[in-house]
């Protein structure tokens, strides 16, 4: 397999046949995990940190699971009881982690760019969880996946992400992934949650769901990231469910068998109606959650192939 990464990041270094290589293996993951016997011994001897300076209970949950599958050792840091909660610097937790001697940190951070400054400080291979409004990598990996698997290809369809763009990783790491895989890519939402510069990204850009997910293959539908907005982005929820909220009636506009994603945690009856999100005619909402655990396996497996290498020829 060809992946020639130290850490994961984002991403944006990834080279198509190196995605390709995590979505193959990690439908190998998908098998092994609807088996009786989960637990392969691939990481047997390895030490994985979770550090989550942001909740997330499915993401940290799923990276949690695919370590104990392979065989590491994890630890989930309580970061809210830990020494960074009294100041420490991030510099001062790469030098603290170095001590532990981890093989594979698993890192979440609230601001962009704080993943890749610990990447350069500590002495393991690093993982990207979600940092700030920068990228989100294994989200995207897990729906190409899911995507692959359910479409028969990952190329030359058309793909609508819709809702809050501008505050969304999610979004971000899909629109270069999908776009390394040449997709035509469209996004749909108001202006008030459009990224500046979004001509530049190469994508149809609409206001109206009907227009923008007209004849579309996938609906990726993103949750409103309130907990990121300073201002009035949006009139009210019950307005915006009105104009960009996901229900049988805009739905009815894309391709028959157009499939409906949404990354996580939802907010019913905003961003998608409850009834749609349970369809399993179209929602592939409960299969991108179990795609994750494969998708993080393959990756910190392909990681630690590359840190052993590392470490042999040193």
């Amino acid at each position: 397999m060809t992946f020639r990464q130290d850490h994961l990041l984002g991403i944006e270094p990834l080279a198509p046949d190196e995605i390709t290589s995590i979505l193959d293996l990690a439908d190998d993951y998908v098998a092994l995990s609807r088996s009786p016997d989960k637990h392969v011994e691939t990481l047997r001897g390895l030490t994985q940190i979770n550090m989550f300076f942001e909740n997330s209970t499915r993401t940290q949950a799923s990276f949690e699971l695919a370590g104990k599958r392979l065989g590491a050792d994890v630890m989930n840091m309580g970061l809210a009881a830990s020494s960074i909660k009294k100041g420490e610097t991030l510099i001062d937790t790469a030098m603290t982690l170095n001590a532990m001697q981890p093989d594979l940190l698993v890192v979440r951070h609230p601001h962009s760019g704080a993943v890749d400054l610990l990447a350069q400080k500590v002495n393991c291979a690093v993982l990207n969880a979600g940092d700030g409004r920068h990228e989100h990598p294994t989200q995207a990996l897990l729906d190409a996946l899911t995507i692959r698997r359910k479409k028969g290809r990952l190329h030359r369809l058309s793909i609508a992400i819709c809702g809050d763009i501008a505050h969304s990783r999610v979004a971000r790491s899909n629109l270069i992934l999908l776009g390394k895989m040449e997709n035509r890519l469209r996004l749909v939402g108001p202006p008030t949650l459009m990224p500046a510069g979004i001509n530049e990204l190469g994508c149809e850009v609409y206001e109206d769901m009907a227009e923008g997910l007209r004849d579309v293959d996938v609906v990726m539908m993103l949750r409103l990231q309130k907990e990121r907005m300073d201002g009035g982005f949006i009139p009210s929820e019950r307005e915006y469910h009105h104009l960009y909220g996901l229900d049988a009636d805009k739905l009815s506009h894309a391709s028959p068998d157009a499939i409906v994603m949404h990354p996580g945690p939802m907010n019913r009856g905003v961003e998608i109606d409850g009834t749609l999100a349970d369809d399993i005619n179209r929602s592939v909402i409960q299969e991108q959650v179990e795609m994750g655990v494969a998708v993080r396996m393959a990756a910190m497996d392909l990681l630690a192939r590359n840190l052993r290498d590392r470490r042999a020829a040193a």
